[in-house]
């Protein structure tokens, strides 16, 4: 609880002073949260296709706290769609690898390594609903011993996140790395 408390003080401080708090949807129902933010200088153009592709490599040593670079892509999806980008013109794929390898695992997998259930796995089943691509690094699969079908089910399996780091940046898409 003592770690949460910043948090709740500056979501409270936010509250008070601003009046908003933040919403998730209209895409991601669960996940996602995001600020309103109006009277922008730097317009969105809503009619642009937006391609971008999320380099997800680390996370977070609590076993049952959920990977916040994977929430991005929520967040990405929810304040777009919140300011009139339409859910066809966003194209999202996130490559995973590395430590963040174990977050894609189903729950029966992640229980049975770690005791818990895994705290991605509803937010990953949410955006694979909406669309969004999951790419496992196959060099990581091996290198983690995390194979492919303890993954929840639609994450495709890349001979590396590097390929297809590149290839997605080939077809269009824009890397984030956070």
């Amino acid at each position: 609880m003592l770690r949460l408390l910043p948090f709740i003080l500056v979501a409270g401080i936010s509250t008070m002073l601003f009046g908003q708090e933040k919403k998730t949807g209209p895409i991601i129902k669960d996940f996602g949260k995001v600020w309103t933010i109006e009277n922008t200088d730097y317009q969105i153009h809503a009619d642009t296709e937006f391609k971008v592709v999320f380099d997800i490599m680390n996370t977070p040593e609590d076993l049952g706290q959920r990977n916040a670079s994977i929430e991005t892509a929520a967040r990405f999806l929810n304040m777009h769609a919140q300011k009139g980008v339409a859910k066809e013109n966003m194209k999202v794929a996130l490559v995973v690898h590395n430590k963040a390898s174990k977050d894609i695992s189903t729950n029966e997998a992640y229980k049975d390594r770690y005791g818990v259930a895994n705290p991605n796995s509803e937010m990953i089943v949410q955006l694979m609903d909406a669309g969004v691509e999951f790419i496992f690094c196959g060099q990581s699969s091996i290198s983690r011993n995390f194979p492919i079908e303890e993954t929840i089910p639609g994450v495709q399996l890349s001979l590396s996140a590097m390929t297809a780091l590149i290839q997605l940046q080939n077809d269009g898409y824009r890397l984030i790395k956070f």
